[in-house]
C-alpha cells in the first residue's frame, strides 16, 4: 500500500516544475503534419486527376472493373504457364507472381471498401474483392495447379523450397488432396464461416437498446434515450459512478441469442473444416508455421505465464480495491466493471492531468519528426512529405511520405489518413496495398502502404494535438509500417507484414517501447505553439504511468487468450455451452469473478479476426521486450543494432521461418518457457522503475 499512498500523494501534491530547454524550429516534415492537408479547389480544377494511388484506371470507379478484368487475364495466362509440360522458370516465381497480381487488385479494393467516402467507390471496390476472392477460391482447389507445384519440390526445382511449403499449405488447407465431396464441403464450410463472421463482427459492435424500466433510476442520467428506451453503446469504462458502470456492464453484455448462434456457428465450421484436412483442430490449423509452432506450445506459454502472475496481479487487484473503499466505503469486492475506471483514475493520478495537460507537447507534426528522428538514426532513413496530385486519394485529409533511404534510395510510400471523418472506421489499423517484390528485370517494386487513425483536429484548426495513448497508437501502426518499406524479400507473398501474427506484431509493439522510453522522448516532445520541451516531471510521470497496474492487465489477456484457444482447441463440447467455457476458463485464469448473466464473448470480435491466434499479441510483447532489452535498452538510438535489426528482423519478412529467424537473432530459442519469462522480466523491470520513480516525483 506505500506505493498507492504516494501516487495519491503524487496526485495533490505536483508542483509541476518546468525544466526548459532550448528552442529550436520545427523541420518541414514536422511543419507540413502540423497543418490539415486540404485539397485546394483551384487546383484541382486545373489539374488532370492522375486516379487513386496514381492509379490512372481509378480517376473514376469504373476503373475497378479494368483492374479486375486484367488480373483475372493474367492470372489465366499464369496457370497456363504453372501447368505446362515444361514451365520457363522456377514456380514459385510463377507463383509469386500470382499472388501480386491478385493482392495488389483485392488489398487495394479492400481498403478503398472499407475507407473510401464515396458509396459508387466502396460498392465498385466491393465487387471486385468478390470478384478476386472467387478467383482465389478457383485456385485454391486448382488440381493441376497443386500437382505442378508439388513435383517442382519434389524435382528441387521450385525454386524456394520454404515459399513452396507456404503455397502447399495454402492448398492443403482448402482441402486440396481431399476426395471430391469432401473439398466441397471444405469450400462450403469456408463461406460458412465468411458470412457468419461478418455478422457476429457486425452484431458485436451494435449497440443495446433496453426499456427505461430496465435501467435502475438513479444512473438513467448516464445513458442517451431512443424512443424511451436507452440506448448502451458500451461498457462506461471510465465513468466514475460506480452503480452506471455496473448498470452498463450488465446491460451491453448480456447474452445475445444470435450472437451465440452465430458464434458457434463459426467455431462448428472451423472444428470441422480443420478435421476435415486431416488436423486435430483449428488451433493446429492456425498456429502452424508460427513463431510457437504448435497449439501444444501456446498452451504450455500460456499457463506458465499464468501460474506465475497470480501473485502479481493480486497485488494490482489489491491497490484498486483499496481505491474502491476509498470512494465507496461499504464495498467489499473487486469487479470486472471497476478495473478499467481505476486504472484509468490512478495514471490521471500519476499523469496529474488536472493541472497539466500533455498533448499540446504532442502535436502530429511533433510525433512525425520524432518518428523521422527514429528513423533517420537507426535505419539511416528519412520520411519526406510528398506533394498530392489530384486524384490520388480518397480524402483531402491525406499524407503523402517517400521513405527515403541515404544510400538505397526511395523504398517506399506510405500514405496517412489520420483524421476522423464521418464513415470512416473508428479504428487505428495499417493497410498494405502493395507488396514489395523483385521484379525480373532486377528492379524492386517497392512497398505502398496506408497507416489510418482517428484523431481530432487541433483546437482553432491548429495542428491534433495527441493524447499519451494516441501517441502510442501511432508509432505502434508506423512500426508495421516501416515493416514493410525495411523489407526487401524477394518474393511478394512473404514481404514485410506478410508473415505469422506472432511475428508481425513484433516490430509495432517494439515501436511502442521507442515511444515510452525517456532518452526519445526527450528527442521529439515540444509544446507545439512554444516548441519549449516536455518538462522532466512531466516526462517521467508519463512514463511511469504507462504500466501502473500492467500485470493484472496481462492476466486479462491470458484469459483472453486461454479462451480463444479453448474455443478453437480439441475439445467438441462448445456447441451451445460458449459462456459455460467462459465461466470455466475465467476461473482458472482470471482473478475477479464471473457476472452471472452475461456473455462478454459476443462483443469480442477478435474471436474471427484473430481465431486461435489472439496469444500473437503476448507473443510479439515477449519477443519486442527481449529485443529491446538486448539491443536497445542501454542505447535506444543506437544505429548498429537499428541495421542488425533490419538485416535479422525486418528485412526477412515471411522468407525465413520465424522460429530460426529468431533464434538466430536473439541467440537463444524463443520457446514457450523463455518467452513466459521475458514477459514476467518486463513487469518485474517497470514495476522496480516505477519503484525508483517515485520518491523522484514526490521530491519534485
Amino acid at each position: 500500500m506505500k506505493y498507492w499512498k504516494r501516487l495519491i500523494r503524487l496526485g495533490h501534491n505536483c508542483n509541476n516544475k518546468r525544466q526548459w530547454r532550448s528552442v529550436s524550429t520545427w523541420s518541414p516534415l514536422a511543419t507540413a503534419f502540423n497543418t490539415r492537408p486540404r485539397t485546394q479547389v483551384a487546383q484541382n480544377l486545373i489539374r488532370e486527376r492522375t486516379g487513386l494511388f496514381n492509379k490512372p484506371e481509378l480517376a473514376t470507379f469504373e476503373g475497378f472493373f479494368a483492374l479486375k478484368e486484367r488480373a483475372i487475364s493474367t492470372t489465366e495466362n499464369l496457370i497456363k504457364e504453372a501447368t505446362s509440360s515444361n514451365p520457363p522458370r522456377p514456380m514459385v516465381e510463377i507463383f509469386d507472381e500470382l499472388s501480386d497480381t491478385l493482392c495488389k487488385v483485392a488489398d487495394l479494393a479492400e481498403f478503398v471498401r472499407i475507407a473510401h467516402p464515396q458509396s459508387h467507390f466502396r460498392s465498385a471496390a466491393e465487387d471486385a474483392c468478390i470478384s478476386i476472392s472467387g478467383v482465389v477460391e478457383k485456385l485454391n482447389t486448382h488440381i493441376e495447379l497443386y500437382e505442378a507445384l508439388a513435383r517442382s519440390v519434389q524435382q528441387g526445382t521450385s525454386g524456394d523450397e520454404h515459399l513452396a511449403q507456404l503455397f502447399l499449405f495454402d492448398f492443403e488447407q482448402s482441402g486440396i488432396g481431399l476426395k471430391e465431396r469432401a473439398r466441397r464441403q471444405v469450400v462450403h464450410l469456408n463461406d460458412v464461416i465468411l458470412q457468419a463472421g461478418q455478422r457476429f463482427m457486425a452484431g458485436a459492435a451494435s449497440p443495446r437498446h433496453v426499456p427505461r424500466e430496465a435501467v435502475p433510476q438513479n444512473v438513467r442520467q448516464f445513458f442517451q434515450s431512443e424512443n424511451g428506451d436507452i440506448v448502451v453503446g458500451g461498457v462506461y469504462a471510465e465513468c466514475a459512478d460506480v452503480g452506471a458502470r455496473e448498470a452498463a456492464y450488465r446491460l451491453y453484455l448480456a447474452p445475445d441469442k444470435n450472437q451465440d448462434i452465430l458464434l458457434t456457428t463459426v467455431l462448428r465450421s472451423r472444428r470441422d473444416m480443420a478435421k476435415i484436412c486431416g488436423f486435430g483442430s483449428y488451433a493446429d490449423r492456425a498456429i502452424n508455421g508460427s513463431t510457437m509452432e504448435t497449439a501444444s506450445n501456446v498452451r504450455t506459454f500460456l499457463n506458465t505465464l499464468s501460474d506465475q502472475l497470480h501473485d502479481r496481479a493480486a497485488a494490482d487487484f489489491e491497490v484498486m480495491l483499496h481505491m474502491k473503499k476509498k470512494e465507496t466505503p461499504y464495498a467489499d469486492h473487486l469487479m470486472c466493471w471497476d478495473t478499467p475506471y481505476y486504472t484509468h483514475k490512478a495514471k490521471t493520478l500519476m499523469l496529474n492531468v488536472a493541472n497539466s495537460d500533455f498533448s499540446p507537447y504532442f502535436s502530429l507534426g511533433g510525433c512525425m519528426e520524432g518518428l523521422n528522428m527514429l528513423c533517420q538514426e537507426l535505419y539511416g532513413i528519412t520520411l519526406q512529405h510528398e506533394e498530392i496530385t489530384s486524384g490520388e486519394t480518397w480524402s483531402p485529409d491525406v499524407y503523402k511520405l517517400a521513405v527515403m533511404h541515404e544510400t538505397e534510395g526511395l523504398l517506399g510510400h506510405i500514405y496517412c489518413d489520420l483524421y476522423e471523418r464521418e464513415g470512416k472506421p473508428h479504428q487505428d489499423c495499417h493497410f498494405t496495398i502493395q507488396g514489395g517484390k523483385l521484379l525480373p528485370d532486377g528492379t524492386y517494386q517497392n512497398p505502398v502502404v496506408v497507416v489510418m487513425l482517428s484523431l481530432s483536429g487541433g483546437p482553432w484548426g491548429g495542428p491534433a494535438l495527441l493524447a499519451p495513448a494516441s501517441v502510442d497508437n501511432l508509432f505502434h501502426e508506423m512500426g508495421h509500417a516501416l515493416h514493410s518499406m525495411l523489407g526487401r524479400a524477394r518474393h511478394q507473398h512473404v514481404s514485410g507484414t506478410r508473415c505469422h501474427t506472432d511475428l508481425a506484431e513484433v516490430p509495432s509493439v517494439l515501436m511502442e517501447c521507442f515511444a515510452g522510453s525517456p532518452e526519445v522522448l526527450r528527442r521529439f516532445a515540444r509544446h507545439f505553439q512554444t516548441q519549449e520541451s516536455l518538462p522532466e516531471d512531466m516526462l517521467l510521470r508519463l512514463v511511469a504511468s504507462k504500466h501502473l497496474f500492467a500485470a493484472s492487465e496481462m492476466q486479462l489477456q491470458v484469459f483472453y487468450s486461454a479462451l480463444d484457444q479453448n474455443y478453437h482447441g480439441p475439445d467438441d463440447s462448445f456447441d451451445g455451452k460458449t459462456t459455460e467455457i467462459l465461466k470455466k476458463v475465467q476461473k482458472e485464469y482470471y482473478e475477479l469473478p464471473y457476472v452471472e448473466n452475461t456473455a462478454w464473448q459476443h462483443r469480442f470480435s477478435h474471436l474471427i479476426g484473430y481465431g486461435a491466434k489472439y496469444y500473437s499479441y503476448l507473443i510479439s510483447r515477449g519477443i519486442a521486450w527481449s529485443i529491446w532489452q538486448t539491443q536497445f535498452a542501454a542505447d535506444p538510438l543506437n544505429r548498429s543494432a537499428g541495421e542488425r535489426l533490419r538485416r535479422g528482423v525486418l528485412g526477412a519478412g515471411g522468407a525465413v521461418p520465424p522460429r530460426p529467424l529468431l533464434t538466430n537473432f536473439l541467440g537463444s530459442e524463443p520457446t514457450p518457457t523463455a518467452l513466459a519469462g521475458a514477459l514476467l522480466d518486463d513487469l518485474d523491470h517497470h514495476r522496480r522503475l516505477l519503484q525508483d520513480l517515485l520518491p523522484r516525483l514526490d521530491s519534485n
